[in-house]
């Protein structure tokens, strides 16, 4: 429930003695120009010329581009309207945008002035919660109009000092941009080395004869290959305040081609049936979930110590044929994807894979040695992006931490003489 319109400053100035030697609170109204006045509404004539060389801005992103501009310079943006204010949980939404392009009738203009920059509000904007300072709009929808905008609380810094911290701030920003870039690189590498590999376009060394694998590949039907099945318990985490536990893995911890581990349910030891302890190596079959999500598949790495999962996961054994993590990468890329995808039967919402199904499958398989040589190939791309998504991780953590202390002036910077 939001509350009632804030449109006075009441609590902060109860806080004045906090604000930073040689900072000042202000009014957005006071401290910027509004410029809202820039706007171009959408209309027919903008759908009808959504493509162009300039950027189309609406409240939190670039809506398209068109021939075209309103204005040619740098400003803050802050949504005025619309479900977004939910989807980002109350925050301050803001872009911070440069050069020729045109804005919707849906986000506030900010332009600095000789005492604010607009960039210092984007990111002093950025993630605050302004939950107090909207107005219900409807079922999921709310407003920041312009008068209460321009009551909006800011503290600001002298220039110099809000201009420093921008750079510093962007610099970050830079490194978590690069990071970003490279993991979409590796991801994309990835996939063409996996379109490569999985369909024998591209042979590997073998590492024993140090010769290229060479000959064709074979072609099973899946229950060639499985030595046993086995589904999950039909248990479930009681509402219980028993601390002896063990975690449960359930369809939703199961990606295509990962276990997330973040969220588990646990179930009493005293429920637990030992045989449905998960061992590393073991590959788990997602047997039930929604159509686009049904057939998910993972192999089982020791994510924690001791675990169990549930009856909408199916174990599958191998014989000495199969290496159950080459098996993994093919069932979710390509062509192995497509087969699962499409075996689903149920409704709109629920569906399942059923093993008189899955087991009539076909495929076609490289030897043990090529598979696990593709497998390691593979497990190296994957550890390279892993390692990327940590870094990128921390450099938003440390981001964050940083700008509590410098929007905030618990840590100043030096400015020159």
């Amino acid at each position: 429930m939001v509350p009632k319109s804030v449109t006075n400053l009441d609590l902060i100035q109860a806080r004045v003695s906090e604000i930073p030697t040689g900072w000042e609170l202000r009014k957005v109204k006071e401290a910027l120009n509004i410029r809202n006045n820039l706007r171009k509404p959408i209309s027919q004539e903008v759908r009808d010329t959504i493509k162009g060389q300039y950027p189309y801005y609406g409240p939190t992103k670039v809506q398209g581009y068109i021939s075209e501009y309103e204005q040619d310079g740098t400003y803050a943006l802050i949504g005025e309207d619309g479900d977004h204010f939910l989807k980002y949980g109350i925050m301050a939404q803001t872009q911070f945008i440069s050069g020729k392009c045109t804005v919707n009738n849906h986000a506030h203009i900010l332009e600095s002035s000789d005492t604010c920059d607009s960039e210092w509000f984007f990111n002093y904007f950025k993630h605050r919660d302004i939950t107090n300072f909207l107005s219900r709009q409807g079922s999921g929808r709310f407003k920041l109009n312009k008068a209460t905008l321009e009551k909006l609380p800011i503290l600001v810094p002298p220039l110099q000092e809000q201009r420093k911290i921008a750079r510093i701030l962007t610099t970050w920003g830079n490194a978590i941009s690069t990071t970003e870039k490279l993991i979409v690189n590796s991801k994309q590498q990835k996939k063409a080395l996996m379109q490569q590999l999985l369909t024998g376009k591209k042979r590997l060394v073998n590492s024993e004869t140090e010769k290229v694998f060479e000959g064709e590949w074979e072609e099973f039907k899946f229950d060639e290959i499985v030595t046993s099945t086995q589904l999950g318990t039909t248990e479930r985490a009681p509402n219980s305040e028993d601390k002896n536990t063990v975690p449960l893995l359930k369809m939703g911890n199961l990606s295509w081609g990962g276990i997330n581990c973040d969220k588990l349910e646990y179930l009493p030891r005293s429920q637990l049936d030992q045989s449905l302890l998960l061992r590393k190596g073991d590959f788990l079959f997602n047997t039930r979930n929604t159509p686009e999500l049904v057939g998910k598949s993972a192999v089982w790495k020791d994510e924690v110590a001791t675990a169990t999962f549930d009856n909408n996961i199916n174990r599958i054994t191998f014989n000495l044929s199969m290496d159950p993590y080459y098996l993994c990468y093919y069932l979710t890329f390509g062509k192995g994807k497509s087969t699962i995808n499409s075996l689903p039967a149920g409704s709109t919402s629920v569906a399942a894979i059923y093993w008189k199904d899955l087991k009539n499958i076909r495929l076609v398989l490289p030897g043990l040695m090529e598979q696990k040589t593709i497998t390691s190939v593979l497990a190296t791309a994957d550890k390279e992006i892993e390692l990327l998504e940590e870094k990128l991780a921390h450099l938003k953590q440390e981001k964050k931490a940083l700008m509590q202390q410098l929007l905030t002036g618990k840590r100043r910077v030096k400015i020159a003489a």
